[in-house]
């Protein structure tokens, strides 16, 4: 999975997708043998507009929690698909709205239903 886009690939606007992904009996099997299987498979998987934010080994139900950037659902569920079969995971995809968005913005109106975008700082991305 590539390197972040800074919020937006271009001048298209794009959203968060969170991809909890669990590996299949034959992945687990080849991910013992070749334990970057995973990231080589997230690597190779190209869908036009989805940028790869980041891939985590996680604890707990999951095996692996991937963080893409993706201009629509439709490349956010092509690219899921894709990386599901060459890394032999089943993939739980999740769009993620930041929680900023939910709040109401000043000056009246919800985010959501008016279409807004919050600035950089608010897009839930992590603060250095």
């Amino acid at each position: 999975m590539g390197e972040a886009a800074g919020g937006a690939l271009g001048d298209e606007a794009v959203a968060n997708y969170i991809l909890l992904m669990t590996l299949t009996p034959e992945g687990r099997e080849k991910v013992l043998a070749d334990p970057e299987r995973v990231l080589r498979a997230g690597h190779e998987t190209n869908v036009d507009g989805v940028q790869g934010l980041g891939l985590y080994g996680v604890l707990g139900p999951y095996d692996f929690v991937g963080i893409i950037e993706a201009p629509d659902n439709d490349a956010a569920a092509r690219y899921s698909m894709q990386l599901g079969v060459k890394a032999m995971v089943h993939i739980t995809t999740l769009p993620a709205v930041p929680v900023a968005l939910l709040q109401e913005q000043s000056g009246g109106g919800d985010a959501l239903a008016t279409g807004a975008e919050a600035s950089p700082g608010d897009r839930g991305d992590p603060v250095a």
